[in-house]
């Protein structure tokens, strides 16, 4: 693991590390920030995936977590959204939608993807072992949340791994990647053409299967361009009341899909967390 840049911030450390990925074949960015803590303590993690375009750096500088992660005692770890680099193949017409910044959170299997594009079990296996390995992390205390494909990302990861993950949240998620454009994009050019086989990555799908967490939090922005053609949490929230999930649905009057929105709400989640990761 190369370290890129460490900054002191709130009493703790933000970095930006980057290594080699055996999941991916490519390098691969991520930054962390750990709050300042007693020597030798072991601290509860809490995982951020993001949404498209983006990579680590757009919650590390505008999601404003810090403050409030020290105080709480939380290391934060914020993954890149899909491989890249030299090679690495990306969208055939450069869409913002499909390929280098929108991983989707899934192993491809479809050609020319399957190689490098490996972001579930990259988030799920690899970087775990290394943030296991070369931070003051107690991985018995995991927590996860994500932005709009990254909350699609949090939700359904937390959903696969029963147990692992003591709280869930989302800001503005994906709720059904098979019931919007961008999802079946992703899904179609990933994982191919059977339906059948994007329910493992859908987290509607997900719950209709069988799969439960007892709660889920999630802001949405009334004001939000994708709610109702990209989104469309009204699918989530009849999911979970079918289901028993305790979701807290909580629509934000005027606040669109932006870091403004989401900085806004990130004590709540980041209390949410907390509380889930103490319990």
């Amino acid at each position: 693991m190369e370290t890129l840049s460490t900054n002191k911030s709130f009493g703790g450390v933000q970095g930006v590390y980057r290594h080699a990925s055996r999941e991916t074949g490519t390098d691969m960015t991520f930054a962390v920030f750990v709050p300042p803590h007693p020597e030798g303590a072991k601290l509860p993690v809490l995982w951020y995936l993001s949404g498209l375009t983006c990579t680590h750096a757009n919650v590390m500088e505008k999601g404003e977590y810090r403050r409030l992660a020290a105080e709480l005692g939380l290391i934060v770890v914020c993954p890149d959204t899909s491989p890249r680099g030299e090679g690495v193949p990306d969208d055939a017409e450069g869409a913002y939608d499909f390929g280098l910044g929108a991983g989707f959170y899934v192993n491809a299997t479809q050609e020319p993807f399957a190689k490098n594009y490996r972001m579930l079990a990259y988030v799920t296996e690899e970087l775990p072992e290394i943030v296991a390995a070369n931070f003051p992390a107690d991985m018995a205390r995991q927590s996860i949340f994500g932005h709009s494909m990254g909350g699609h990302g949090a939700l359904t990861i937390a959903l696969k791994n029963p147990g692992r993950f003591k709280s869930v949240s989302a800001f503005a998620p994906i709720s059904s990647p098979m019931n919007c454009p961008w999802g079946e994009k992703a899904l179609g050019g990933y994982i191919g053409p059977d339906k059948a086989l994007w329910r493992q990555y859908d987290t509607c799908a997900l719950i209709e299967d069988g799969a439960r967490v007892d709660a889920i939090l999630v802001d949405q922005g009334e004001g939000d361009n994708f709610l109702e053609g990209q989104l469309k949490p009204e699918l989530l929230k009849a999911a979970c009341e079918k289901a028993g999930i305790a979701l807290q649905l909580r629509v934000q009057p005027g606040y669109d899909h932006s870091y403004f929105f989401i900085s806004t709400f990130m004590e709540d989640h980041l209390r949410w967390h907390a509380k889930g990761l103490r319990a």
